[in-house]
């Protein structure tokens, strides 16, 4: 059995109020990443790995069709697909990645994710220093 502690958020989305819960995952607890986070229909799915002041590691489930609005992080990410294939627009040039592979995406750059089909991925922030 997996287990994660719930947490909820509430933020603002296109000037409308949402929630959005939060999982993460339990500690010394073994698991199998890729089955950690299921396909919903229409839908980009989130969970929480780890959530530290010092970065992130969450696993999402993008249904076809679905994307993250364009946005610019002040911290690297590291981006890996772990099932099906992704399309990762950074600084207006695609990327099209299948299962295992892996992509960096520049801090301070302008970066869409896209599911041309559905697919899974393990997002990895580090944050470090002022940059």
């Amino acid at each position: 059995m997996i287990s994660f502690v719930d947490k909820k958020y509430i933020f603002k989305c296109n000037n409308k109020t949402k929630k959005m819960e939060i999982k993460e995952q339990l500690r010394s607890q073994p698991f199998i990443i890729v089955e950690i986070i299921e396909y919903a229909p229409n839908s980009i799915v989130s969970k929480t790995i780890i959530r530290k002041s010092t970065g992130n590691v969450s696993a999402e489930a993008f249904d076809t069709g679905e994307a993250l609005t364009e946005k610019i992080s002040p911290f690297d990410s590291f981006v890996q697909i772990i099932d099906g294939k992704a399309e990762v627009v950074i600084d207006g040039i695609s990327n099209f990645l299948d299962t295992g592979q892996s992509i960096i995406i520049p801090a301070h750059t302008p970066n869409i994710i896209k599911a041309n089909e559905r697919f899974k991925m393990i997002s990895t922030i580090i944050k470090s220093g002022y940059e």
